[in-house]
């Protein structure tokens, strides 16, 4: 453990630059006197690293000096060709661009990583698109990526549920979520209507137009991405699922319960199946979309409430029998 945390030190100094005893304790999680521990372990075994007092001070690495990549595990070499994922690095424009990194990374790696690394390469696949259903529009995405890139702000027609909306955006990072690209921005400094500059989401499928200025924004410092979405999408669940519905399943249900969702599947996993099957409680949109969506467990499952939702799956079902009577 502390061998490997000797070699981030030593990397953490070599991208990040000159950081405090303070900051490295907080970044690994130990006590200020560990991390000058391991400095005194690092410069003994010839590290250059040197430590600037002072208020502004801290610990830095000789200038010019680089680590190789020679303490990666075979683990550590072979998950490097995960993080590319060729197919949402191509829809950014960054396909040339992801080549070329792992062409370097297989060169920096001693030869023994470099067989582990390309044997990965060749037998895992990520695809993250669901079944039957195709990946968003990305037309605009590589523009969309160079902006959040360089930091520049765009102009955009979106259409959000309210209708279409002229907007002026500071784009600050993009998401891939089940095959579906979003946008996190905020509004631009100044930008009329838009006193609350918080980060929105933006469905980059629903970007009819987009331009892209020459003036560029300050990224906010504390702004952490995947912080921010993880929040986001929590709430936008909670926002979103505003009632239940209580069923009685049969074991088969259960099976398509569990092909509804994430969390559906959970409850069905959880569930406690009796001589008469299950009785569990899911969280529902509304009675129109959960009565839709709960056709698709057929008759091995019945609604018992609400009420409303009861009374909207049988009249579907009176339609149904009407409709196939003859």
């Amino acid at each position: 453990m502390r061998d490997s945390r000797l070699l981030s030190i030593l990397l953490l100094l070599q991208t990040r630059g000159r950081m405090t005893a303070d900051k490295l304790a907080a970044e690994f999680e130990v006590s200020v006197r560990t991390i000058y521990r391991d400095i005194d372990q690092l410069s003994a075994a010839g590290a250059p690293v040197y430590a600037d007092r002072g208020r502004s001070g801290g610990f830095q690495l000789l200038d010019g000096y680089r680590t190789r990549l020679t303490g990666l595990t075979d683990a550590e070499a072979e998950t490097l060709f995960l993080g590319g994922l060729s197919g949402p690095a191509a829809q950014m424009g960054f396909s040339a661009a992801v080549t070329t990194m792992q062409l370097k990374l297989l060169a920096a790696l001693p030869p023994e990583r470099q067989a582990a690394a390309e044997r990965l390469a060749g037998r895992f696949h990520l695809d993250p698109v669901g079944w039957y259903q195709n990946a968003d529009d990305a037309a605009r995405l590589p523009l969309i990526a160079q902006a959040v890139w360089n930091n520049r702000r765009i102009q955009v027609r979106y259409e959000s549920w309210r209708g279409v909306v002229d907007r002026h955006l500071e784009p600050l990072g993009l998401i891939l979520k089940g095959g579906l690209w979003y946008l996190a921005a905020r509004p631009a400094e100044g930008a009329v209507g838009d006193p609350d500059r918080s980060p929105r989401t933006y469905r980059v499928a629903k970007i009819l137009d987009l331009s892209v200025g020459d003036q560029t924004f300050e990224r906010p410092a504390a702004f952490d991405l995947a912080g921010w979405w993880d929040a986001t999408s929590r709430r936008f669940e909670a926002e979103i699922f505003t009632d239940r519905a209580t069923l009685r399943l049969s074991t088969e249900g259960l099976k398509r319960l569990a092909r509804l969702g994430a969390e559906q599947a959970r409850i069905a996993a959880e569930a406690e199946v009796g001589d008469g099957g299950a009785v569990v409680i899911i969280p529902i949109e509304s009675i129109e979309h959960a009565a839709t969506e709960l056709l698709r467990l057929g008759s091995e499952a019945e609604v018992l409430a609400p009420p409303a939702l009861r009374a909207a799956m049988r009249a579907t079902a009176t339609q149904l029998t009407s409709l196939y009577a003859t």
